[in-house]
């Protein structure tokens, strides 16, 4: 039966994972959920505030670029306080900026507190990210991150419909709620998850040199990666900054790109799950390039649409390169760090998304107003081009990632074998070089 096969897709698709990572998972999407203020700042700036779309446009910029500088500094605290320290710190912050924010008046106090938003609401990120990689085994990394994508997108659709009634009533109560839920998912953090950051012995404190971000900057493969990330990103922030750009200049409505754009959300919140059992245990290096490729030709038929329809046809081909890149890029960039640096490596990842979102509004103005939006994209699609090459050549002769592994140092609640107890409240000290045993149970752990 249909139901019955969808019942235990689903099963299979949750399975394995540790309790302490459903938590981490209901802390995302409770913050998603909450995200309003990133949904109507720019009404709010105009229409609440009556300020020019250029003052709206330098407040976005100045969000960005908070982000930005917090990535770098997110991912020392979550190697050096720990994940659990640097997701309080950052989740708390939010919650005050994003109060504070709701009742600033001036100009220039606008702009800098929205600074301080966009600083302590991506340092978040690393934290995750390094957690996940601590807690969850190699080979169900790929699932972990699709998941936890995937619960981004849903919080954010159902945020983003929630958005517009909020918006009616008060611009000010969506500012509070975002705050209020955000805070629910710093006490959640404090209260249900254990650090998870690994501890370096003396033997390898002896016979491995710490970890800074002169490491990072020097290991020439991730970096590498780093920087294809970066031109992935720009292509699919261009869905968000040149396709509504785009669609207005050939005489659509913003309620026509709304369909348009709504695509998107539906289709990862459908499609996530299923996609990532088909690519799961599948070679990363292909998938990238594939997923790259996809991405990039997406937008560039983006230049033949000529109704809703095909726009939203587009939307279609880069939404499921989307699907597939997220979880395998994330998952990449853990295979790549060092486990005593997943939190600098991290941060740098992030970092390069922080930087494209400063950028992509940039190039799509530029392009579009001295060239028209052909351009746009067709340079998509060479972006593409390049970075599917690019992780052709970075990818060749990637090591193997043993199965069953966990960081040295710790066992991840929940995975220490059969029998392990799923609510240890914190993880058990191990031996680096004991062979942990792999978890052989096919029981979901509980949603929280």
């Amino acid at each position: 039966m249909p139901y019955t096969a969808m019942r235990r897709a689903v099963s299979e698709s949750v399975s394995g994972l540790p309790r302490a990572f459903w938590w981490l998972w209901t802390s995302t999407l409770v913050n998603r959920l909450g995200a309003f203020v990133a949904t109507f700042m720019a009404l709010y700036l105009t229409l609440e505030r009556g300020y020019s779309a250029s003052y709206a446009g330098l407040v976005a910029a100045l969000h960005g670029l908070g982000g930005v500088v917090s990535s770098l500094g997110a991912g020392v605290m979550t190697d050096r306080l720990g994940r659990r320290p640097t997701l309080l710190i950052a989740q708390a912050s939010t919650a005050v900026s994003v109060a504070v924010l709701g009742f600033m008046e001036h100009p220039v106090a606008i702009a800098g507190v929205a600074f301080v938003v966009g600083m302590a609401s991506n340092a978040s990120r690393p934290a995750v990210q390094a957690m996940m990689a601590d807690i969850v085994r190699p080979e169900d990394r790929v699932r972990a991150f699709s998941l936890n994508y995937w619960a981004i997108n849903l919080g954010f659709a159902i945020s983003s419909a929630g958005a517009g009634f909020i918006a009616s009533y008060s611009y000010r109560a969506g500012f509070l709620i975002e705050a209020a839920m955000t805070m629910v998912c710093a006490i959640v953090v404090f209260a249900k998850l254990p650090e998870s950051r690994p501890v370096r012995t003396e033997v390898e404190k002896a016979a491995e040199p710490e970890v800074g971000l002169g490491t990072v900057l020097r290991d020439g493969r991730f970096m590498g990666v780093v920087g294809l990330s970066f031109l992935v990103a720009l292509i699919f922030m261009q869905g968000s900054v040149g396709l509504p750009v785009a669609m207005g200049e050939a005489g659509f409505t913003p309620a026509d790109y709304g369909l348009a754009i709504a695509v998107n959300g539906v289709l990862i919140v459908v499609m996530q799950i299923p996609v990532t059992r088909f690519i799961e245990h599948r070679d990363p290096r292909r998938l990238l390039v594939i997923s790259s490729v996809v991405a990039g030709y997406g937008f560039g038929l983006t230049a033949f649409a000529g109704s809703i329809g095909i726009f939203a046809l587009t939307v279609c081909v880069w939404t499921l390169a989307e699907i597939v890149n997220a979880p395998t890029q994330t998952g990449l960039v853990v295979r790549l760090s060092p486990v005593h640096g997943r939190g600098r490596y991290q941060g740098m990842y992030t970092m390069s998304w922080s930087v494209a979102a400063l950028v992509a509004p940039l190039m799509s103005g530029f392009m579009i107003d001295r060239f028209g939006a052909e351009w746009l994209w067709g340079t998509c699609a060479v972006l593409g081009t390049v970075a599917a090459l690019g992780y052709w050549g970075l990818m060749r002769g990637l090591p193997k990632e043993a199965p069953g592994e966990v960081a040295p140092g710790k066992v991840a609640p929940g995975t220490a074998g059969p029998g392990a107890v799923a609510d240890a409240p914190a993880a058990v000290e191990v031996s680096a070089a004991a062979p942990v045993a792999p978890r052989t149970d096919s029981v979901a752990a509980p949603l929280p």
